[in-house]
This record gives C-alpha cells, sequence and structure tokens, in this order.
C-alpha cells in the first residue's frame, strides 16, 4: 500500500510546525483563508469558508488512498494555523513526491514561514524518505508561485498544456518543475543561508 511510504509525521523548525492534517483544523484553516480572503484568487486552490470542511475530508480520502499527505501549518509556540501544504502525487515506486496545495494566510506571506516548510519537505523527502526527485505543479498564470519554485533551485520541466480547470471555469496549463537527489545539498545549503540572514 502507498500509504507507507509517507508515514504520519510532525516535522518542525523555527517555530514552524507541520502537522498531519485534521477535521479538527477546519476553524484554524477556515480563519487562515480569511486573513486575506485567499478564496478569491484563481490561481489557486484555497477553499471558500464553508467549503473548508469538504476540503480537508477530501485531503483526508486522499491521504488514505496513499497518494496525498496534508499538512496543517501552525505557528510552533500557539499553535495558530498559519496554512497547509502537502505531499501529493506520491510514487513509491520510483521514490517520487510533489509538493504542493500550499497557500498561507495572507499574515504568513513574506515572512519565514514558506522557506521553513520547504526545508522541512524537502529534507523529510530527499534525507528520511529517500526520494529521488520532487517535483512541483503550478498554475501557469500563477507567477509568484513560479519565481517561489525557481528560487529554492528547482528546474522547470516543461509545461503540460491544457491540464486541469481552474475554480472559475477556464481551462489552465500546467508548468512543472522538479528536483533531484543530487542537486539537493545544493539547495539545502541556500536555504539556511536564506533562513539565516538578517531581515531588513
Amino acid at each position: 500500500m502507498n500509504m507507507a511510504f509517507v508515514e504520519p509525521v510532525t516535522l518542525a523548525a523555527r517555530g514552524v510546525k507541520l502537522v498531519p492534517m485534521a477535521l479538527s483544523h477546519e476553524s484554524g484553516l477556515r480563519a487562515a483563508a480569511a486573513d486575506g480572503a485567499l478564496w478569491q484568487l484563481r490561481v489557486t486552490s484555497v477553499p471558500e469558508p464553508e467549503q473548508t470542511r469538504s476540503y480537508i475530508e477530501n485531503a483526508l480520502a486522499m491521504r488514505e488512498a496513499g497518494n496525498h499527505f496534508p499538512f496543517c501549518v501552525q505557528n510552533g509556540a500557539t499553535g495558530k494555523v498559519l496554512g497547509t501544504t502537502r505531499y501529493h502525487d506520491i510514487v513509491p515506486a520510483v521514490k517520487r513526491v510533489e509538493i504542493g496545495w500550499t497557500w498561507y494566510s495572507k499574515s504568513s506571506q513574506r515572512t519565514h514561514v514558506n522557506t521553513t516548510c520547504k526545508l522541512l519537505l524537502l529534507t523529510h523527502a530527499f534525507e528520511t524518505l529517500g526520494c529521488q526527485v520532487v517535483g512541483w505543479r503550478t498554475d501557469n498564470f500563477n507567477f509568484a508561485s513560479q519565481a517561489a519554485i525557481e528560487r529554492l533551485g528547482a528546474r522547470k520541466d516543461g509545461v503540460i498544456r491544457g491540464h486541469a480547470l481552474r475554480r472559475d471555469g477556464t481551462i489552465r496549463d500546467t508548468v512543472m518543475y522538479s528536483l533531484r537527489s543530487g542537486e539537493w545539498p545544493e539547495v539545502k545549503a541556500q536555504l539556511l543561508y536564506l533562513l539565516d540572514k538578517p531581515r531588513v
């Protein structure tokens, strides 16, 4: 069963904690999404407030099936929910996972939170799970996401045209990126450098 590839785990560093998503996170995720009314962005997967519970239920169903492992992102000190991220398209046979379905409350954006989450997820993927490759995918119009993925040091693999539906009914092209295990040491050093750099 695929599920054995990603066992339930809590990851934490630098005041950020990733815990396995649960139904008990509903109110926290609802509040995080409301910070910036994130569901109004057409190129993201943020649920509308009344859809938060079904969003979690769907995520847990995909976890049960073994192809997703969703995390709730929390403030390590207070437990406040800051957003969510997950491993998805988990393929144990080739030791590959993708990182996505990531969003954070507006007040957590442009802070150390995303960089810390990526460091935690990539470290776990390469150093614990033994992944050969970690991938990302994003909307061709989500330029902020593309820039963030490229800043990590991931390589652009290409574009899948006419790949998926957006929430507004339009059809999106999907930009694919990946990072191989041999590239991880350099990327890890860069992430640590960014996190340790004094903020101005």
